[in-house]
């Protein structure tokens, strides 16, 4: 990975500042880097790995000799960008829901299905940050005993909506702090003291398209387009990590102790198999695995268990597992840097 030349585009947004940060703790040897962003940041100086980056603006002509592009902005930037880095020999790791659904497009967690890297056709997509924790959970149990049906509640925190919902639940906080609670109404979108059952816009079905993602991407990742899978995704007022109850249908009965072991042996989980000892999304930010606690029967169907999943959205959410598709492609021969191989990726 040191040997790459690596283009980041939306350098200066939450994914793209933990990116940066987690490059310069995996790789004692800075990877060469190219930081790029909207004509408003551009100018700006970020220190990496104790190197000050000066930020570029992101354009169709900002790819030239860059290996890999990571993607975090806008679909309409992704659209724009990622054609035209791919046509200057890069490969595109798009953290955005530009390209996840193609058919050409691997949609990827190493983890799970690291092997979909070999197809790629200079895109690849990773899923959204509440999909990559629930096909963590699922692949090693369905490996085992198929799985039939998923229900996911996710407590999303706000942090997935970007800095500005960031700064947004620190301003609202403050504001409200000594507000009437019995007087005063929930504003236009306020999330300080709330909760919010919908992220992303309406369907015709009554889900939001945040839902119908984490549908579609789990199944295109596991493979498995007869899972049926339901999600109600709730904005909460947490700043970093995600949290899902899920609730599991198997083929057959699966015992608590079974797929307990089966979730240690996954590289990526952590489990906290002691029922009072659950992760929480305070204690899992910063932190690079899913975390897995309350794991037990369901008490309303035979063949079923419930999971309680937290992970940090923008480590293994977002910017972890884009890192880790690079370093799938390179441990697969699929990425080589331009200046010493000379050949393209």
């Amino acid at each position: 990975m040191q040997d790459l030349t690596i283009a980041v585009v939306g350098a200066t947004g939450a994914v793209g500042a933990e990116f940066l940060r987690i490059v310069e703790t995996r790789y004692p040897n800075l990877p060469k880097l190219k930081l790029l962003a909207s004509s408003r940041s551009a100018g700006k100086t970020i220190k990496v790995g104790g190197q000050d980056f000066v930020v570029e603006e992101a354009t169709v002509n900002s790819f030239d000799g860059v290996d890999v592009a990571f993607i975090s902005a806008s679909s309409a930037v992704s659209h724009e960008l990622a054609p035209a880095a791919v046509a200057a020999g890069a490969v595109v790791i798009d953290d955005g829901s530009a390209f996840r659904m193609e058919d050409s497009v691997p949609l990827v967690v190493p983890e799970v299905n690291g092997a979909d890297v070999e197809w790629h056709e200079g895109i690849i997509s990773i899923p959204n940050c509440s999909t990559t924790p629930l096909v963590m959970a699922a692949h090693p149990l369905h490996q085992v005993n198929p799985i039939k049906r998923m229900v996911a509640d996710t407590y999303q925190s706000v942090s997935g909506a970007g800095g500005g919902a960031m700064a947004n639940l620190r301003e609202q906080s403050e504001k409200l702090l000594d507000a009437d609670s019995l007087t005063s109404k929930s504003g236009e979108g306020q999330i300080a003291y709330n909760v919010v059952p919908q992220i992303d816009r309406f369907l015709d079905s009554g889900y939001t398209f945040e839902e119908q993602k984490m549908k579609q991407e789990s199944q295109k990742i596991l493979h498995a387009p007869e899972i049926q899978i339901s999600a109600t995704c709730v904005r909460v007022p947490v700043y970093i990590s995600h949290s899902a109850s899920v609730h599991i249908e198997f083929t057959r009965p699966m015992m608590v102790e079974e797929a307990t072991e089966l979730l240690k042996a996954m590289p990526g989980i952590t489990v906290l198999d002691n029922p009072a000892d659950y992760p929480m999304p305070w204690d899992v930010a910063g932190e690079d695995d899913v975390f897995i606690g309350r794991i037990r029967q369901d008490m309303s169907h035979p063949s079923g268990l419930v999971l309680w999943i937290v992970s940090d959205n923008l480590r293994k959410g977002a910017a972890l597992n884009s890192l880790q598709i690079a370093e799938e492609l390179v441990s697969r021969g699929r990425l080589k840097p331009k200046n010493i191989s000379g050949v393209t990726s």
